[in-house]
């Protein structure tokens, strides 16, 4: 199948989410408890896997993500 992500990522924003992430003061277990709220059931390990590039991110995981993180989607897929 496939790739549109050459090498081993299985997504684009990992290291942005957690930067931003820990930007804000907030853990892996808060950011799960906050989406599970929307709604997003993201459990903390899979938050892990997403920052380690060795989870994919579903478009609904995305807008909740940047929901709860008060950003627009683009500021997580800037490189």
């Amino acid at each position: 199948m496939a790739r549109i992500i050459d090498g081993d990522k299985m997504n684009l924003i990992g290291g942005k989410l957690k930067a931003i992430r820990e930007s804000k003061k907030m853990s892996q277990q808060m950011l799960s408890n906050k989406l599970e709220l929307l709604g997003v059931y993201v459990c903390r390990g899979s938050i892990s896997r997403i920052e380690d590039y060795q989870r994919t991110v579903t478009d609904i995981e995305l807008f909740a993500i940047c929901k709860v993180l008060n950003l627009n989607i683009n500021e997580l897929l800037e490189q």
